[in-house]
């Protein structure tokens, strides 16, 4: 059996600012006495899940993400016939269901304080509810409503990544979902500093006989490392999550993977063309407890070399986890696209090969 799959990726980006601040430079984090760059997890599975790869790949199993679905039900009973004031007292209904009104007044008030992430089957239901009560101009009971989220959602997104419904927890606190994948913020396995790029715009209509001086100056942080993530998803609570659809759950698993080794942020990509695949990532399979190997690079890794030190820096530590506390996994697979690299490091049952053979490895429970 395969509880867990565990994923270690090593990806390098040249001059980048992918994740900013709130200053707009790139964010970092402190660890074993050095600064480094990192990418959030949020960052992360939002490209993840947008990305025309992801999309592609589950096939309309995917959720939205929206503040604004109040407002949009609100449009639609207009639109079936209601009056505003059943559309806007039907709206309010839905809208404390799912989350607490923001309050914000003109243009603002069907909105939710925080993101409703609901799945395809859920929004579908709810339009031809509300499609109903627009056309009986009449506000809907509790049963009907709550029906919608009975409902559960086959997006994958959501399974992986769960979601908190922030109305009336006596009534649909059961409809949330326990995300089944956790992912760590990426961090570099090295110091870094963020740097300043000075750059000017010129005015092509400028013809320097009056004003030689540049059209616009600006500053732009970045910086440039070779990052470590780590995934852990429980597959068992991805196939709960998904009424028991095993197969889909493989499908949210390999998309969810090549995503993450092939699908880079998108800040400031016109500015600095940062895209990168994975140059090493490690699967793990197995009952074990999960465990990141973020250990391996409390010490920085310095000098020339970087890649094939990390790896066998990340290696090192699978072993010695290995060592102290047994197999941290009953099987395990590397991918690797960096040259100096020839064969995994580690003990036990070890696989090598492309992604299309990682997937395949990925399938199942076994």
């Amino acid at each position: 059996m395969s509880h867990f799959i565990q994923l270690h990726l090593l990806t390098a980006y040249p001059p980048s600012n992918l994740n900013r601040d709130d200053l707009g430079r790139p964010k970092t984090a402190f660890m074993g006495g050095a600064r480094r760059l990192r990418v959030s997890s949020q960052s992360l599975k939002r490209n993840w899940r947008t990305s025309d790869l992801f999309e592609s790949a589950v096939d309309g199993h995917k959720g939205t993400r929206t503040k604004r679905l109040g407002k949009q039900m609100y449009d639609r009973m207009k639109k079936a016939g209601a009056n505003d004031k059943t559309a806007e007292n039907c709206v309010k209904q839905i809208v404390a269901l799912f989350g607490k009104a923001s309050g914000k007044g003109e243009n603002h008030e069907y909105e939710t304080e925080q993101l409703v992430h609901i799945g395809p089957e859920e929004l579908t239901a709810l339009e031809k509810l509300v499609d109903v009560l627009g056309s009986e101009n009449r506000l809907p009971n509790e049963k009907e409503i709550i029906e919608v989220l009975a409902r559960r959602p086959s997006a994958v997104d959501i399974a992986l990544f769960g979601r908190m419904l922030t109305g009336d927890k006596n009534k649909i606190s059961k409809y949330s979902v326990e995300a089944a994948c956790q992912v760590a913020h990426a961090i570099t396995v090295h110091a870094a500093e963020v740097e300043d790029d000075y750059f000017t715009a010129v005015d092509d209509l400028n013809t320097g006989d009056e004003d030689r001086g540049a059209a616009h100056i600006g500053e732009a942080g970045f910086a440039a490392g070779l990052f470590y993530l780590y995934l852990c998803i429980d597959r068992d609570l991805l196939i709960e999550n998904l009424q028991g659809n095993s197969a889909l759950a493989d499908r949210a698993i390999a998309a969810l993977v090549e995503s993450a080794v092939k699908i880079s942020p998108k800040g400031k990509q016109n500015s600095f063309g940062s895209r990168a695949h994975a140059s090493y990532l490690l699967a793990e399979k197995g009952d074990q407890q999960p465990r990141s190997l973020s250990a391996a690079f409390l010490q920085p890794v310095n000098g020339e070399g970087q890649a094939v030190k990390a790896i066998e820096k990340l290696e090192r530590q699978a072993q010695a986890f290995d060592d102290a506390y047994g197999p941290g996994a009953d099987r395990r697979f590397v991918l690797s696209a960096t040259p100096e690299y020839e064969k995994p490091a580690l003990e036990g049952d070890v696989t090598q090969g492309n992604l299309q053979a990682l997937q395949a490895f990925l399938q199942g429970d076994d």
